[in-house]
């Protein structure tokens, strides 16, 4: 079961997203859902059309079960498959 504490190592696809901190100033404060995930990418459904932004140069805000997490991208730029199951 996905919780706040265990997000790192699960699957991103399909959760609500906030950018929270960005080397972009532009992205800070983008919120969607994730549609797609490469290993240094997310893909976002927001308001205004898809976007493709790095994990690594962002941090992200996620609700898992009415808890709000952050998760440093860097730590979660790897293949899904690579980080789902090991060790965050």
């Amino acid at each position: 079961m996905i919780t706040a504490d265990n997000i790192s190592r699960h699957e991103f696809i399909g959760l609500n997203t906030q950018i929270t901190k960005s080397s972009n100033q532009q992205v800070i404060g983008l919120n969607g859902t994730i549609i797609n995930e490469t290993k240094s990418m997310f893909t976002i459904n927001t308001k205004k059309g898809v976007k493709n932004i790095s994990k690594s140069t962002s941090d992200w805000k996620f609700s898992i079960l009415g808890k709000e997490t952050t998760v440093i991208g860097s730590k979660i730029a790897k293949r899904p498959f690579e980080r789902i199951g090991g060790k965050s």
